[in-house]
């Protein structure tokens, strides 16, 4: 696979910093909201974002993390079985305003399969949407992401890889296309 690097480790900063801003500007000290990562990766992006948005406010961001698995519409379709994750949303969204994150919105599956487990908590006054990189042009849901770190135009057949310091050993935004054999 050739690979093209979409977010450079100090581009990936800046955009985690931007979204912070945006955050701040629709929900001002985050005393009535709250972010919720959807797993796996989704609380990756969160983790990050409540580092920067705790520096930036001075007090804690209040932060949960989204097991979807039970929740997904191919959860039964797999040869291999999903693993159920930890959900950790040890507060009330009752009646707060939620931003779900994710670090890539592809088909918006995921996002509706959060927005389903999300329910069996509570209901929210408003539920918003933050993504990393959004694969436009590839929806088989009508979801749209409320903040977007990057857009990028993709092929199905193509991968979009958001790697993390603390896993991969940097910060970077990579998209994997299949060689032609032509």
């Amino acid at each position: 696979m050739e690979k093209q690097v979409i977010l450079n480790k100090r581009h990936f900063e800046l955009t985690v910093n931007r979204l912070c801003y945006q955050l701040i500007e629709s929900h001002n000290d985050f005393s009535n909201t709250v972010l919720i990562g959807l797993q796996p990766r989704g609380v990756n992006v969160v983790a990050r974002l409540k580092s920067q948005l705790e520096k930036i406010l001075g007090k804690e961001v209040v932060c949960g993390n989204l097991d979807i698995t039970f929740y997904r519409d191919d959860f039964r379709r797999r040869e291999k079985p999903l693993i159920p994750s930890t959900t950790n949303i040890d507060f009330v969204i009752e009646n707060k305003n939620v931003v779900l994150v994710d670090d890539v919105l592809f088909t918006g599956r995921t996002i509706r399969a959060g927005l389903d487990a999300l329910l069996a908590f509570g209901r929210p006054n408003k539920v918003e949407l933050l993504t990393l990189i959004d694969r436009r042009f590839n929806r088989d849901l009508p979801i749209q992401a409320d903040y977007i770190g990057e857009s990028v135009d993709s092929l199905s057949s193509e991968r979009v890889s958001v790697e993390w310091k603390e896993i991969e050993g940097e910060d970077k935004v990579v998209l994997y296309t299949p060689e032609s054999n032509e």
